[in-house]
């Protein structure tokens, strides 16, 4: 394929004349990193200020590339700057045919012919949906969640796209904020090791057309948005930002993540984006990150409504420096940065380390070997919609289940014989499953509960909607409508239930009451859906209630009266055949909360890792001096690390070989875990650690390792972890991480309620 001018020839040479192979993989190790930067800085040399600026701007898709140039507007002036080699970056432009239209110009009409990157939001799936991240963190296994991200990269990458805006790895205890379908839950540690384990999958051991440059997002404490309404003001303290915050970003460093995104808060008083200390200082100096830092959309701009930056060209000097490398969207940069730099506001030097990263990355995508790399028809319809990617997200919607209830062993369903009453609109919703930020799939495509139900054949099912959850056909850009008066079809689904054997419930969160911009200050069932339930419970109370939803939901009244519940999420493409596949038992849940369920709104933020008040409790049962609520107890109604399976698992025999760690030194510990029932299940086993006194206050508990493993019906199996200096440390009151010498408790169960308990003590 001929791409190459006379410009980007020119660039090309130079590199060769430098003696640096263009055929190099993509490999994280120091040695074979050298060449790109020699490469980069080749390529550096030929660029004026201008396209220099122009590298550091990012455009959303402006113009159906296969219709008439722009002539007026701003599309009109973002085609010009695309050719003149002043956009470094696309986003939202997808499909191999528009993707090449615009690779074409900036490669074969511009000067020096450097090739775009184009990015995506690629957060669960492309067109081939995996369940929601909140729902894959539910599974806790870490090679189906590696697997899924495999998946959302190939059928992605084949559609011409090569960068995601994923994994979200924001921590948040607050189920308000919509945007916790979209992260691994209230946890830094599994959320470190879910970080690490889709960064490897998005962007695998080579970046070969499968895959993509992923980019870990939203730096940071984005997740800590007061009263969880997006986009607003984040203040907390050091001690959180280091030790609850700030470790799955630092993950995802390890793994190699090659891009990094800022987030749309302020910290302490700076927003993200130009915030000095988290990009310039902790993020590229202490952490060492080499790759770039994307600003979120429009978010460089925000900074004048936060009353930070005066005007535009005042936001792009201090996100300049402040270390953030492309602007998305505010056109600050593209507008204004180049005057800066003559201005003496922004050195030149700053332009170029951005400008070295954003290159670097190019790179090592291999963009500048083959600018078309991705960019291949026969291949996009080759490899979108295979079976293989349906099959995987089926296997990841199973496991991502999670029972949470199931009084006189009402699940498993018998499969002949019954008859079974399925109520609620979400039964038949082949859109809502598919979740919130899935905006490269088609509606319509996901299978509906019903459609899953149907391929067993031995029961006999009735089908009432009951009502209505949203009005109209809800969309991603704009507000869902709930309904909240019409009952009308209530006396249908109460009738259907007093003649079935069993009820189905299915009830929830449409798929877009989630997500970005989707804030709930009340998270009980929405509109008259409680109402419904409760009027088919006086009916038929042998109800299975089947959950689909984004975030974790106030449910009191059903965990004290509804017999089985099962929590389903936003399970993706394959949700029906998912959710049917463990109601028959076909599949024996395995899945465990990545967050608290609260008993109401009032107790958010809650979460397990809390720390002791100097009041925790109290000897007299009638004083009101302790740390509780007046009406409601401490306790949440499902904590984290929670779930139950058709096996029944037994604890027992908690075992530490030494009772003392020393410097560099090692404990390990065993449990004894039992499959006390006829059915072969598989448990996640949790040792939690708890450090009695440091020099700043430390959570009653943490999480500190798990195991997903697999049990046979009446086999015990021995579990063991090792502890060392690594597992205790945490960031202390001198400011360093270290591990402090003293007392420890460890627990071992199956939620973070465990009660096996043993004691350490470490001492260096």
């Amino acid at each position: 394929m001929k791409y190459k001018t006379i410009r980007y020839g020119f660039a090309a040479a130079v590199l060769l004349a430098m003696g640096c192979s263009s055929s190099k993989q993509h490999n994280f190790s120091e040695r074979n990193r050298l060449p790109i930067d020699r490469k980069v800085d080749s390529v550096l040399k030929l660029m004026t200020l201008e396209e220099k600026v122009g590298q550091m701007n990012q455009y959303n898709g402006f113009w159906d590339v296969t219709g008439p140039v722009p002539k007026d507007g701003q599309a009109a002036k973002k085609y010009e700057n695309l050719k003149k080699g002043l956009v470094g970056s696309m986003l939202n432009v997808r499909g191999v045919k528009d993707v090449k239209a615009l690779q074409k110009i900036a490669v074969e009409e511009t000067r020096l012919g450097i090739p775009l990157i184009f990015g995506f939001d690629v957060v669960h799936g492309y067109k081939t949906i995996s369940p929601i991240p909140l729902a894959e963190a539910a599974s806790w296994d870490l090679e189906a969640m590696k697997k899924s991200a495999e998946i959302a990269a190939a059928e992605s990458a084949v559609a011409g796209l090569n960068w995601t805006f994923a994994p979200m790895v924001d921590i948040s205890r607050d189920a308000r904020w919509g945007r916790v379908m979209e992260g691994a839950g209230e946890d830094p540690y599994l959320g470190s090791q879910i970080a690490i384990a889709r960064v490897k999958g998005f962007q695998g051991d080579k970046l070969n057309e499968f895959r993509l440059a992923a980019c870990t997002k939203h730096f940071a404490g984005y997740g800590f948005s007061e009263s969880g309404r997006d986009y607003n003001t984040v203040d907390i303290s050091d001690n959180t930002l280091h030790n609850i915050i700030l470790p799955p970003f630092k993950a995802t460093i390890d793994a190699g993540v090659l891009t990094f995104m800022n987030s749309f808060n302020e910290l302490e008083g700076i927003p993200a984006t130009g915030n000095t200390y988290l990009q310039r200082d902790l993020l590229k100096r202490d952490w060492k990150f080499d790759g770039f830092i994307v600003s979120d959309w429009g978010s460089l701009g925000e900074m004048i409504p936060h009353g930070y930056a005066k005007d535009l060209k005042d936001a792009a000097m201090k996100a300049a420096n402040a270390g953030s490398d492309m602007d998305m969207e505010s056109y600050g940069y593209v507008s204004h940065l180049a005057d800066l730099v003559r201005e003496g506001k922004v050195s030149e030097d700053k332009i170029d380390d951005a400008v070295r990263r954003i290159l670097k990355v190019k790179f090592e995508l291999g963009l500048f070997d083959n600018p078309y790399k991705y960019c291949d028809e026969n291949r996009e319809k080759e490899y979108t919609g295979k079976k293989e990617f349906h099959d995987g997200v089926l296997d990841m919607a199973k496991k991502s289940i999670v029972l949470l209830k199931n009084e006189n062993s009402l699940l498993p369903l018998k499969k002949q014989g019954q008859k079974i009453a399925v109520i609620g609109a979400l039964a038949d919703d082949k859109t809502s499953p598919l979740g919130s930020w899935r905006i490269g799939a088609d509606d319509n495509t996901a299978v509906s509960f019903l459609e899953g139900m149907a391929n067993y054949k031995g029961n006999q099912l009735v089908y009432e909607k009951g009502a209505d959850v949203a009005l109209g056909q809800p969309r991603f850009m704009l507000e869902t409508k709930i309904n909240t008066t019409d009952k009308s079809g209530f006396d249908k689904a109460i009738a259907a239930a007093k003649q079935a054997d069993v009820v189905i419930m299915v009830l929830g969160e449409h798929g877009l009451q989630s997500g970005e911009g989707r804030s709930r200050s009340d998270i009980t069932l929405p509109g008259v859906q409680q109402e419904l339930l409760e009027a088919v419970y006086k009916a038929n109370p042998n109800i299975v209630l089947v959950l689909q939803n984004g975030r974790p939901l106030a449910i009191p009244w059903a965990a004290k009266n509804i017999p089985a519940i099962v929590e389903a999420w936003h399970l993706g493409t394959q949700s029906g055949h998912a959710i049917a596949q463990v109601l028959y038992g076909d599949y024996n849940p395995s899945g465990k909360l990545p967050m608290t369920f609260p008993r109401n709104v009032g107790q958010l933020p809650i979460y397990y890792n809390y720390k002791n008040t100097g009041r925790p409790s109290t000897d007299n049962p009638e004083s009101v001096f302790w740390s509780h609520y007046t009406d409601i107890e401490n306790t949440p109604l499902y904590p984290f690390g929670y779930g139950l399976s058709y096996s029944k698992f037994e604890y027992s025999n908690l075992k530490l070989d030494s009772k003392t760690l020393s410097k560099n030194g090692r404990i390990k510990v065993s449990v004894e875990v039992k499959n006390n029932s006829a059915v072969d299940g598989k448990e996640v086993v949790q040792l939690y650690i708890r450090d009695l006194i440091a020099s700043a206050t430390r959570p009653v508990r943490e999480l500190k390792g798990f195991e997903l493993t697999e049990i046979k019906a009446g086999q015990t199996k021995t579990i063991t972890f090792t502890i060392d200096e690594k597992t205790i440390e945490f960031y202390s009151a001198r400011k360093i991480w270290e591990a402090e010498p003293g007392d420890f408790q460890l627990f071992v169960g199956g939620s973070s309620m465990a009660t096996l308990q043993a004691d350490f003590n470490y001492s260096n």
